[in-house]
């Protein structure tokens, strides 16, 4: 039986998402407002030049969100792994800000966590377009050959762990090589530290507006040659870091 009270650290890196950001911690904070644990957010915010930061700021008034801001634009890995690197809470999660992930969900990641244990989403139905799923699972097969991970949805960031199974993960110098590919990376050290993944079937949702940068047709080239690389490095760093 899981404790009671325990409180959730849900990492969220935000990039001009005024259109979303809103409606997505809302949710979150409003599905768990009566829960037998408590939520709060660390957002990365990543150099927006929307509003996103005075929606945060007015949401901080109702809610306990702990922003982290960035005079510049970086990237989605260096964001994040920002925002889990600041986490002090027992157990973190982590959700994008663009409305995809249903908030219930984090309840049956929650019921499945236990120590040694990382619970991982996979979208199911997927709901992206034809030509981002053929880019994705082209990837996906490339990942399991090189680093013989086979996971139903590698890309899918909706996870759950105790923060102190996954620390020495997070600090290491070698993670973040992958700059669009960050879930990859992760879950593979999570594999050499040994840490059983668990996954389970997700809602997913539509973004409402707009489409995620990585998706761009014109940037496809550039980012599957530096994937393609990367996947590559991480099988070199991986095979020769001593185990976690």
């Amino acid at each position: 039986m899981k404790e009671v009270n325990k409180n959730i650290e849900i990492i969220t890196p935000v990039y001009n998402e005024e259109k979303h950001i809103y409606s997505t911690i809302k949710n979150f904070f409003t599905e768990y407002e009566n829960s037998s644990f408590s939520i709060s957010f660390i957002i990365s915010e990543d150099g927006s030049t929307d509003d996103s930061i005075n929606i945060i700021e007015e949401l901080q008034k109702t809610y306990p969100i702990k922003l982290i801001t960035s005079p510049e634009r970086k990237n989605y890995t260096d964001a994040v792994l920002l925002g889990l690197r600041n986490s002090q809470a027992d157990i973190v999660s982590f959700v994008d800000s663009d409305g995809q992930y249903d908030p219930k969900d984090l309840r049956r990641l929650y019921e499945k966590l236990e120590p040694g244990k990382i619970v991982v989403g996979y979208r199911h139905p997927r709901v992206d377009n034809i030509f981002r799923l053929i880019i994705s699972n082209s990837f996906k097969r490339l990942y399991e050959l090189l680093l013989k991970i086979k996971l139903n949805d590698p890309s899918c960031g909706y996870f759950m762990a105790y923060r102190k199974d996954v620390q020495k993960i997070i600090e290491k110098e070698e993670i973040g090589y992958l700059k669009e590919g960050f879930w990859w990376e992760f879950y593979a050290w999570c594999t050499k530290a040994k840490l059983i993944i668990v996954e389970i079937p997700i809602n997913h949702f539509n973004r409402d507006y707009g489409n995620t940068v990585v998706f761009k047709i014109r940037k496809i080239p550039g980012i599957a040659y530096r994937n393609i690389i990367g996947l590559f490095k991480i099988k070199r760093l991986i095979s020769s870091s001593k185990s976690l």
